[in-house]
């Protein structure tokens, strides 16, 4: 009963929401839909260059979310983002944040892997993709920045930058508090408090809860929960004192507890048939059937899962006024504790499968600094530099149970203690105006990376080690990678309301290794025997580098009513790291390879138009071509040609804004659809490419604020279609669904 509650009250509401929103067509002149001014467009400043400057001047292919963008459309988590994004992917997987821009990405979510896209919160690097789920509240807005960012942002850029800015404190006192209530039995309540103490210091406080229940049903005839359901609870506390008249410092402090169920996975055969042939077709099942999981593993009983998370961060930014330049310094310190059990549907053949029960313990902390010096003034140059460092240290345990069908011991365990990531670099950039309008733009940045792990691969009896009855191999592992990354731009005012622009940028991602350990080696008594060590070749892999080619139009036109911004450009990619699980030996292990090289080309085109005083419309086209050029996952098999994943030959996204007067307040409504063509989601090492079909995803809202009121309500409905897709799908056969129709009413009140 409860899950058909969950499924037929969005119909309902969507109805509702559908004929009051299309039923306003003839609004009064003087109605205003969010965003629309009596000058046009709302200017939106952003800092996608480290200084503030506004979005359509930033010579750079970004998007920006702002806080009324995330409220219309209930996105409260970095995975509800993408809809809005164009070539942009970002997926609350069960093991962590994936981040896909224009087809470049990362599926190692290990201790020892980096992602491709940097995920930062309020300019700090955010290590650990499964940190990176968190709850999106009291924020100001989002920078998604595509394309390599190797200069300004260093590391782990090569894909692009998500930037999430939270709200610093103001001098004025303000607060909101605000509930939602929704199907799945979604229940959300957060609040906010601004308060000016004095002059020189204000305070900010915020925090928000969040839960709802599973998506999925259980079809195994077993009492076992399951997931992508949602239990986390976060708070921040900011202030911010002025130094003096010329320097100030702004420090936040932020703890989050998440205790979702991250069993969120359904096996493959969910989507797609004729996977044991090798060649998966979509099987065309309802929504409630990709939904229910029905897979009983013939070697084992599952166990309830479970994931616990608790995360803290504390960070600083000091900014003083020299004069002629600002110096900076922005450092940080996080840490994050993972405990979960998750159970594994794994396909060892074709046509068989087992159930793997994995327990995790694991604690991450990392500290970050950086000291810039930017120029002031309106001068024909322009410059920064500065001088960056970070460091990363990870501890943890896990071990997979059930295994001995592939003979392997009942606990097959992996332990490391410490994996250590450090990294520095030094960077620059200078503009320079050449002539009225022209500007020319060089930086360069040289990084030092540092990655080692210590650990052991057991094959025990139980889970406490016992000397006498099992076995111990080194997992250990060292790299040292450094790279100079550098841009070259050239930007140029065509109109007051028109820039075009155009560069060359190199990207950078560290070098790593896999589980393993090199002949010879030996850590705390523990060698790597020949027997058992990999090759040179296959424990460690190469540095992922971009070399990228990009020319760009912003430009407001029809009395800046409206909008477009145009990119187009040509990826050339080397080394390109790719994960996947793989038998070494008879025994599973986790092993990132380079794919030879790869070519990404595209254009992008989005922007909005007041039509009236009362309508907005945005709109978003995408076209990419993105493939492997040289790639022979298993060294037989070539898969030149092959699509890169998540990577549609044509995206649309379509949105339209109403608003009108009604009842003595402002009545204002929304409907947005992507349309996207089908892509392949690939596992290279087995030869699967499954392709998910073309498809549409829609959304509505609607919101009413009586005149004058403190209050408002809103309504929102997502995935109007009620369709769900795989988001990731791994080599052992676990498919991650996307989100089914879910919908939800908020209430708002602020003071």
């Amino acid at each position: 009963m409860k899950k058909q509650q969950g499924r037929s009250t969005p119909n309902l509401l969507a109805m509702a929401i559908a004929t009051i929103a299309w039923g306003t067509q003839h609004a009064p002149a003087y109605a205003q839909t969010a965003g629309a001014q009596a000058d046009g467009i709302q200017e939106v400043i952003v800092t996608a260059q480290r200084t503030a400057a506004p979005e359509s001047r930033t010579p750079v292919a970004m998007s920006v979310l702002t806080a009324a963008d995330l409220d219309r459309t209930g996105a409260d988590q970095p995975g509800d983002l993408a809809a809005r994004l164009p070539d942009t992917y970002l997926e609350n997987s069960y093991d962590g944040l994936r981040i896909t821009i224009r087809g470049v990405s990362n599926a190692d979510v290990t201790e020892k892997g980096d992602p491709s896209a940097a995920f930062m919160v309020d300019g700090v690097y955010v290590a650990r993709p499964q940190s990176q789920n968190a709850t999106l509240y009291d924020v100001d807005r989002v920078e998604v920045l595509r394309g390599p960012q190797g200069t300004l942002y260093g590391r782990n850029t090569t894909a692009g930058v998500v930037n999430v800015i939270t709200r610093a404190p103001v001098n004025r006192f303000e607060g909101n508090v605000h509930t939602a209530f929704g199907n799945w039995g979604e229940r959300q309540a957060g609040a906010m408090i601004n308060v000016p103490v004095n002059d020189a210091l204000a305070l900010r406080a915020a925090a928000t809860w969040n839960e709802h229940d599973s998506y999925l049903t259980n079809g195994s005839n077993t009492p076992r929960g399951l997931g992508l359901d949602r239990a986390d609870r976060a708070a921040r506390l900011s202030a911010k004192l002025a130094l003096s008249d010329k320097a100030a410092l702004l420090v936040r402090y932020e703890a989050s507890r998440d205790n979702s169920n991250n069993d969120s996975t359904v096996p493959d055969s969910n989507f797609y048939d004729g996977i044991a042939t090798g060649n998966p077709t979509w099987n065309g099942d309802s929504t409630d059937r990709r939904l229910t999981y029905r897979f009983n593993p013939p070697n084992t009983r599952f166990e309830q899962g479970y994931s616990r998370k608790k995360a803290s961060s504390l960070t600083a930014e000091l900014n003083w006024d020299l004069g002629p330049a600002t110096l900076s310094w922005l450092g940080a310190h996080r840490s994050f504790d993972h405990d979960y059990l998750y159970n594994f549907y794994y396909r060892v053949a074709p046509t068989f499968a087992l159930g793997v029960r994995q327990p995790f313990t694991g604690s991450y902390t990392q500290d970050s600094h950086e000291l810039r010096l930017a120029t002031n003034g309106a001068g024909p140059l322009s410059a920064q530099g500065g001088v960056y460092w970070f460091r990363e240290r990870a501890r943890d345990t896990y071990y997979f149970r059930d295994l001995q069908a592939v003979h392997l011991p009942p606990y097959y365990v992996f332990g490391n203690d410490p994996v250590e990531a450090r990294s520095k670099a030094v960077f620059g950039q200078a503009t320079y105006r050449l002539a009225d309008g022209l500007r020319a733009t060089a930086g360069a940045r040289y990084t030092e990376d540092d990655k080692s792990r210590t650990g052991t691969i057991g094959y025990q009896r139980a889970a406490t080690y016992d000397a006498a009855t099992d076995l111990r191999e080194l997992n250990a592992g060292s790299i040292s990678t450094d790279k100079t990354t550098w841009r070259l731009g050239l930007d140029y005012d065509l109109a007051p309301a028109t820039l075009v622009y155009g560069s060359i940028a190199t990207g950078y991602k560290a070098g790593g290794f896999n589980d393993g350990c090199a002949a010879g080696d030996n850590k705390g008594g523990i060698g790597c025997p020949a027997a058992t060590a990999l090759p040179a070749s296959s424990l460690t892999y190469r540095p992922e580098t971009v070399r990228a080619y990009e020319a760009g139009v912003k430009t407001r036109f029809w009395d800046r009513r409206a909008s477009l911004n145009v990119a187009v450009f040509h990826y050339d990619y080397r080394n390109l790291q790719l994960s996947n699980e793989v038998v070494v030996g008879g025994r599973p292990r986790y092993e990132t390879t380079n794919a030879g090289a790869a070519s990404i080309r595209g254009l992008e085109a989005d922007g909005q138009v007041l039509a009236t005083s009362a309508d907005r419309f945005t709109y978003a086209l995408t076209l990419l071509d993105a493939h492997y050029v040289d790639y022979m996952p298993d060294g037989v098999h070539s898969w030149a040609g092959v699509k890169l994943d998540r990577t549609p030959a044509r995206t649309l996204a379509l949105g339209w804004e109403h608003s009108v007067r009604v009842a003595g307040g402002l009545l204002a409504g929304g409907v947005g659809t992507r349309a996207s063509a089908s892509y392949l989601l690939g596992v290279p090492q087995a030869g699967l490419k499954y392709r998910v079909p073309g498809h549409t995803e829609s959304d509505l809202h609607l919101g009413w604020e009586p005149d004058g009121a403190r209050w408002r309500v809103l309504a929102r409905v997502r995935n109007l279609e009620n369709e769900v897709r795989p988001m990731t799908i791994s080599s052992s056969g676990l498919a991650v669904p996307t989100a089914p129709r879910t919908a939800d009413v908020r209430f708002d009140y602020r003071f």
